[in-house]
């Protein structure tokens, strides 16, 4: 299944695709070859890229989801002003070109605090692109009464963010919520009472792969 965010995106390239196809059957020899070999790898990328898998998240409301597919770059104790106003963990999960890009909100709960920010587009892999690059940040309150605060973060290739969330949505671990297009990073920062279950240089899945159990205060 293709995601709907990439319809257009996809409907352009096949367009293209069949120019390219059609010029290179015109034009013949190598340079024809060229031209259609070209376009059917660029749309079969495409249609990679936007793939859109069905997930079904294991149960229990203790527990906190991976919101995106990619790999645990980092892992670092920070102070949380915005959301959780206080220290927190960061778990940042940075997405390849190669990575599903449909995002899944991590938790069960409300959302509570939702905004955007345009901004730069470093390499998402920069520790300062969490708080400089463009993003999107979402604060929802779990069931227990914990705090959860989450990113959708552009890098140096990814360069649009689309989300369906809204102010006092309520959500269900696993759920699907948006996208970023190419390589891109999430974020996800949790106060003390959530207990990690990943560690720097793991793989997630999202919606799938838990990264952390909620405890009661």
């Amino acid at each position: 299944m293709i995601a709907r965010e990439g319809a257009n995106v996809v409907t352009a390239v096949f367009f293209l695709t069949v120019l390219l196809v059609s010029g290179g059957a015109w034009a013949g020899g190598w340079a024809g070859y060229l031209l259609i070999t070209v376009g059917i790898l660029f749309l079969l990328f495409t249609l990679y890229f936007f793939r859109n898998p069905k997930r079904i998240p294991p149960p229990g409301d203790d527990l906190l989801l991976a919101p995106a597919d990619g790999k645990v770059i980092a892992i670092t104790r920070v102070t949380e002003n915005t959301y959780i106003k206080g220290e927190a963990t960061q778990i940042s999960i940075f997405l390849s070109p190669l990575d599903v890009h449909v995002n899944w909100v991590p938790a069960a709960g409300k959302i509570e605090y939702l905004k955007y920010h345009p901004g730069l587009y470093l390499v998402a892999w920069h520790e300062k692109s969490s708080t400089l690059n463009e993003r999107s940040e979402f604060g929802l309150l779990h069931p227990s009464g914990t705090r959860i605060f989450f990113k959708q973060i552009t890098g140096y290739v990814a360069r649009r963010i689309v989300y369906d969330l809204n102010e006092g949505d309520e959500t269900i671990a696993g759920q699907r919520f948006g996208m970023m297009k190419f390589g891109s990073r999430m974020d996800i920062l949790v106060p003390d009472n959530v207990e990690l279950t990943v560690k720097i240089g793991d793989r997630t899945v999202g919606a799938t792969t838990i990264i952390g159990r909620f405890s009661q205060r």
